[in-house]
């Protein structure tokens, strides 16, 4: 927080005009849009960029740790096996050696090698003092709880075969390519919870179900969720009626993976430990004052073009027009905050029921639980290392971050160990050390009305020479949408430039 604090009053005059360095593109973070613009540059042949990245390493809310038994993440820890049309996710898995030879069959198909995707068993649920399979909780649930669950999937099946009149979905992978049509859309301007209660779902344990979905992909709860939002998560990666929704693809460090080759594509032109302060977009130019954490010595660049990959709530600090005078639709982006710990263990502790998942989630908790590290090494024994995640889902994001700013390492451990201690009998002898990390703006909240608002596509309006990608235009912080924004940007810069 010290470092991110410094950018208020270093401005381009202070870095001075003698030592100008010029750029063809500069790229403003390193997390998965930044790298994913880098990748797209490269892979056209645009060699003249830099990205700037203020930590010491690259991925955002995707970077990952490497000190323990396995590499563990530190966020971002799975992404779906995307359909054949999703051509830059397709490419970028392809490039990394994660899929399959297309068969020559002339199925237009997606395969995954076998050791990204996730391993059975992939989850369980804890509750009434055991392990059970699966997520939803079926333990003393009654008739009504599995008619209402049927009920439920019925629909979704329903939504996953809407077609618009042009053939668009109304839900799919990236959300760019859903139908913009009204009766879809108008499922943005109410909370889930709202759509549940209006469809006369009554189910205390279906409720749990849909409002765990909100919580693991979008850190907010039914109510505070769009009722868009949460049927994309259930309806978009399902290819059709009947069939299950597309694999997860995963790998110790998580999305460490994917944003770690991205990083090695930009090589050298990727710059850690570089604070932009200051972006100055001219009729011909724009300039930037960088911050060279390390040396403390504030530097001057020039560049024809600049892809800002921020999240919007950063953007009135250190644009220049921004900080003048900041665009009203940046008002409709909140953010939601994260505590993520990385559990190291010397060995397992016991688990009733049945057994250890990728996936552990614990019935009315707090948090989503854990995943485990070393699930896919096929070692089930022995030292791991848990993540387990936590989302602060208050109606107002700001008391939200000041709790989490708030609380110290000691208090985080003490409740971790309180929450997992009731489904680990003699965890706390076990664990060597926790980490915890703590992620004021982690993910874009897709509230009521925003999805479909116009607040999204205007920021995504390039700005002279500025041009914007992150996955909070999207509404939703996935890595597919990361990936789709920072190819749109560096496509936009190439067109541009042509």
């Amino acid at each position: 927080m010290s470092v991110g604090h410094r950018l208020r009053d270093a401005h381009v005059e202070q870095a001075g005009a003698g030592s100008v360095i010029r750029v063809p593109v500069a790229i403003v973070g390193a997390g998965p849009s930044g790298l994913s613009a880098a990748w797209r540059l490269e892979r056209r042949g645009e060699r003249g960029y830099v990205v700037f990245e203020l930590e010491p390493v690259p991925g955002g809310s995707s970077t990952y740790g490497t000190d323990g038994v396995v590499p563990y993440p530190c966020g971002a820890h799975y992404v779906p096996l995307p359909t054949v049309d999703n051509e830059a996710l397709v490419a970028l898995l392809d490039e990394m050696g994660q899929l399959e030879p297309n068969p020559g069959d002339g199925k237009r198909v997606v395969r995954a090698v076998e050791t990204a995707l996730i391993r059975e068993p992939e989850e369980r649920l804890f509750l009434n003092g055991a392990w059970r399979a699966g997520l939803f909780p079926t333990d003393g649930a009654r008739p009504q709880d599995f008619a209402e669950l049927s009920r439920f999937t019925r629909e979704i099946d329903d939504w996953v075969e809407r077609r618009d009149a042009n053939g668009r979905r109304a839900f799919t992978v990236p959300s760019s390519r859903c139908s913009d049509d009204a009766e879809f859309t108008e499922l943005d301007r109410i909370s889930a919870a709202t759509y549940l209660e209006r469809r006369g779902y009554r189910s205390a344990r279906l409720r749990w179900y849909v409002d765990y979905a909100c919580r693991d992909d979008y850190g907010m709860s039914c109510e505070s969720t769009s009722a868009w939002a949460m049927l994309f998560y259930f309806a978009a990666r399902v290819p059709s009626r009947g069939i299950e929704s597309a694999p997860f693809l995963t790998w110790p460090e998580g999305n460490g993976r994917l944003v770690s080759h991205l990083a090695r594509s930009a090589g050298p032109r990727l710059m850690t430990n570089r604070l932009v302060t200051d972006v100055v977009p001219r009729d011909d130019s724009v300039e930037l004052a960088v911050l060279d954490v390390k040396a403390s010595r504030l530097e001057r660049y020039v560049a024809d073009r600049v892809i800002v990959a921020l999240p919007k709530f950063v953007l009135p600090h250190i644009v220049r027009p921004f900080r003048e005078r900041p665009p009203e639709h940046f008002a409709a982006f909140t953010y939601g905050s994260w505590m993520v710990a990385n559990i190291h263990l010397r060995d397992r502790p016991r688990s009733p029921g049945f057994p250890f998942a990728w996936d552990n989630v614990l019935y009315d908790s707090p948090s989503l639980g854990y995943v485990v590290a070393t699930h896919q090494t096929l070692a089930d024994s022995g030292p791991t290392v848990w993540t387990y995640y936590q989302p602060f889902i208050d109606a107002e994001p700001r008391l939200a971050r000041e709790r989490l700013a708030a609380a110290d390492h000691s208090s985080f451990c003490d409740a971790i160990v309180a929450d997992l201690g009731r489904a680990h009998d003699g965890l706390e002898a076990l664990i060597e050390r926790i980490d915890v990390w703590r992620w004021g703006h982690a993910m874009i909240r897709p509230t009521p009305g925003f999805v479909s608002g116009g607040a999204r596509r205007r920021a995504a309006e390039p700005y002279g020479r500025l041009h914007f990608a992150h996955s909070d235009l999207s509404g939703l912080a996935l890595f597919e949408e990361a990936l789709e924004h920072g190819v749109r940007a560096a496509d936009e810069v190439l067109a541009r430039r042509a």
